[in-house]
């Protein structure tokens, strides 16, 4: 007889208004959908209402330095989810952003290298990669860590923190957050995809055709647009960031 699998957690972050309560509630009706093992869902917001049952609101991780008072939460919040003891998380925490969409089963990112730093490794436009190597930088679109053994990254944000908000030595959060890991595994390829990079079609093609469904576990959908925008369709004043109703999208970015 098979030993069920032990309880995980994942979490996700929500604050402002870009996106609604109703992001949060399609990640945790996604990941009820695709993960076969006990799980806590906790999203870290500042503004809880309209959250569905089942998803565990926790209050926005507190401010680690008074000179980001005036603009806190930002995206370096995602380094203080790495604090020991926050919302009393143990154990094996995948992370997503509330704009992926699930696809596919996730049990594989549980099983996946346990007790490793896994994240994706960031993607580059094809231009960018013709005379160089893709850069050894993370994507924190979806993330794994050990909650409870891994404040040595949230102490590393501490005590750099200049360096972590200088665009100068790391362009993004995620960049400093690969650095802080000191170890890190990229998720295999084919579980998450890039919805600019692999869907839309490049110019001027992202005119006439419309994006694909990819083979993949998790879609994610970095900067704009958004999933419900891009399945309606896209028009931008920067056109090679245009796209075509692509209304696959709504099959799993659902309730």
């Amino acid at each position: 007889m098979s030993t069920p699998a032990a309880g995980v957690n994942v979490i996700c972050l929500k604050w402002g208004t870009r996106y609604p309560a109703l992001f949060t509630n399609i990640l945790y009706a996604s990941v009820k959908r695709h993960l076969h093992r006990p799980f806590r869902f906790v999203c870290f917001t500042d503004n809880p209402a309209g959250l569905m049952e089942g998803v565990e609101a926790a209050p926005i991780p507190e401010c680690p330095n008074p000179e980001l008072l005036g603009q806190w939460p930002n995206i370096f919040v995602k380094l203080c989810l790495f604090r020991d003891g926050l919302a009393d998380l143990h154990g094996p925490t995948l992370f997503f952003d509330v704009d992926v969409v699930i696809q596919q089963d996730i049990d594989c990112f549980f099983d996946y290298l346990p007790g490793k730093n896994c994240m994706i490794h960031n993607w580059v436009e094809l231009r960018k990669r013709l005379f160089r190597r893709r850069p050894a930088i993370g994507n924190s679109s979806c993330f794994r860590f050990e909650a409870g053994q891994s404040g040595y990254i949230y102490e590393t944000f501490l005590r750099e923190m200049p360096q972590a908000l200088d665009h100068t030595l790391y362009t993004t959060e995620q960049a400093f957050m690969t650095h802080a890991m000191r170890e890190v595994h990229w998720w295999p390829e084919a579980w998450v995809k890039s919805f600019k990079r692999t869907c839309r079609a490049p110019y001027p093609f992202n005119f006439l055709l419309s994006p694909k469904k990819p083979n993949t576990r998790v879609l994610v959908f970095h900067g704009n647009p958004d999933p419900d925008v891009a399945a309606a369709g896209f028009t931008s004043d920067r056109w090679h960031r245009s796209v075509r109703p692509c209304p696959w999208i709504l099959d799993d970015w659902r309730l």
